[in-house]
């Protein structure tokens, strides 16, 4: 008996003004596996993460997500999804009113069903995860950029959701952090066995820790293999990409910026 997948995108189409962003994207994510999605820039990577969210509707196909069609679904409806899923976003999306230890426990607070001593408990586990216990009761205004990606990260892993998507979780962080943010991703979903979709532009970090990529050109998925060996993808154009060559045909395709 096969298994749904727990993402599936069907001729999937997305259009901002006259732009086509994507054109006609089919995509399956199996249940417990974890997918990177690379791509030059603006070619719906984070889109791509926006509808499986459910926070933005595409213009033709259709999107489902953990057995729930979210196509043409009203927010009330989304929102059941939505309690499912933890999301890194790229611009942080903190709430700048709220504490670092409130912000963390912002999704356990919506899902309701367990007390404020377990809830801070929890919070205060993920907090020394991503090693910023002791930074609870400050405001995100007093941290650094780097502080606020790893408060986007025990945000996003707090409530052990059963799909985590992840929107460049380690950009303009240095090196040895990133290698720690990876390895605690690593860990969390080890433990949990979530789902997992990923954005990165550090496509040498994201290869250690997802096991396919997925390679966008144009609006369309036109590759996919194994993260182990994406450097030496069949593809011509991937391996230009992931080596930074800008020789050749598609000198526009080259990794962005961290």
């Amino acid at each position: 008996m096969s298994v749904a997948p727990a993402i599936r995108l069907t001729d999937v189409h997305k259009r901002y003004e006259k732009r086509e962003v994507l054109a006609g994207i089919s995509l399956d994510v199996a249940p417990g596996s974890r997918l990177g999605l690379i791509g030059p820039a603006a070619s719906g990577k984070s889109v791509i993460l926006k509808l499986i969210a459910g926070l933005e509707q595409a213009d033709g196909g259709t999107v489902t997500v953990l057995d729930h069609v979210l196509t043409g679904k009203r927010e009330v409806q989304l929102g059941v999804v939505r309690r499912r899923i933890g999301m890194l976003f790229q611009n942080y999306a903190l709430f700048d009113f709220l504490t670092v230890e409130r912000n963390v426990a912002f999704p356990l607070e919506q899902r309701g069903g367990m007390t404020a001593h377990a809830i801070a408990e929890r919070v205060a586990e993920r907090l020394r995860a991503v090693g910023l216990f002791g930074s609870e009761h400050k405001l995100t205004a007093e941290l650094s950029g780097g502080m606020k990606k790893r408060v986007g990260i025990a945000r996003a892993t707090v409530a052990d959701a059963e799909l985590v998507i992840y929107d460049e979780p380690t950009a303009g962080l240095d090196p040895v952090t990133t290698q720690k943010i990876y390895d605690l991703l690593a860990a969390d979903h080890v433990r949990t066995k979530a789902t997992v979709i990923a954005v990165s532009s550090d496509v040498a970090a994201l290869a250690g820790f997802v096991d396919e990529i997925a390679f966008l050109y144009h609006g369309k998925i036109i590759y996919r293999g194994p993260a182990a060996t994406i450097a030496d993808a069949p593809d011509p154009m991937v391996r230009q990409f992931v080596r930074g060559e800008l020789e050749g045909p598609l000198q526009d395709v080259r990794p962005e910026a961290p």
